[in-house]
């Protein structure tokens, strides 16, 4: 296996931009909500981007089921998602510090759990899971940004996923219509769109701020 240092892997996240963009990242702590089909492919995403800490939590386990569209791989059913998850990330980016809970997130727990999160993705199945961390979060901490999905079923129509400005503090990603019970299922093509559209709407929040 090869020792990569971070000044080398620094320099690889910054080889294709005009601006060194690791400094910046490395310093953001970035909250994910949920690890299935968004979440993973989020922590992914940011983890190559060069995100220094990422809060996970979730409590479920990888299933043969998820493989069509989350990040995990066939090693990994049975597994809890956050050791998983974890495990990955850190074979993507060793120098991204981890932190996971493996606990189901409610509204008793959500704040403290995403405590010192400058942003927090919410990668939840259920419109009622999505509305309570995204409500809470943004009524009980005044600085958080929510990047939120919704809307990411079938196949195609990739096109239709965009991310909008809900307010300056809460973005929607997806195409706001589709649902698994729509016919077409989840795909991983369509999932992985929206997933690198919260990703990037992230690492837009982060490079930009002061």
């Amino acid at each position: 296996m090869n020792v990569i240092s971070e000044a080398d892997f620094a320099a690889a996240v910054n080889s294709r931009s005009k601006k060194p963009i690791y400094e910046k990242m490395k310093n953001a702590c970035i909250g994910v909500a949920g690890l299935g089909g968004l979440g993973s492919n989020i922590a992914a995403a940011l983890a190559r981007s060069g995100a220094g800490r990422l809060v996970l939590a979730d409590f479920d386990t990888v299933e043969l089921s998820n493989i069509n569209r989350q990040a995990y791989t066939l090693k990994h059913v049975g597994m809890k998602k956050t050791a998983a998850l974890e495990e990955i990330l850190k074979e993507i980016n060793p120098f991204c510090e981890t932190v996971s809970y493996e606990t189901r997130i409610s509204e008793k727990n959500c704040v403290g759990l995403f405590e010192g999160c400058s942003v927090v993705c919410e990668a939840f199945d259920k419109a009622e899971d999505k509305a309570m961390l995204t409500n809470t979060l943004l009524s009980e901490n005044k600085s958080v940004i929510i990047v939120s999905g919704s809307g990411l079923a079938g196949c195609g129509r990739a096109n239709e996923i965009v991310t909008r400005k809900i307010s300056d503090r809460f973005y929607i990603c997806g195409d706001g219509k589709t649902d698994v019970s729509d016919g077409d299922g989840l795909t991983a093509s369509r999932v992985m769109v929206c997933a690198g559209h919260i990703a990037s709407k992230v690492c837009e929040i982060i490079l930009k701020s002061n």
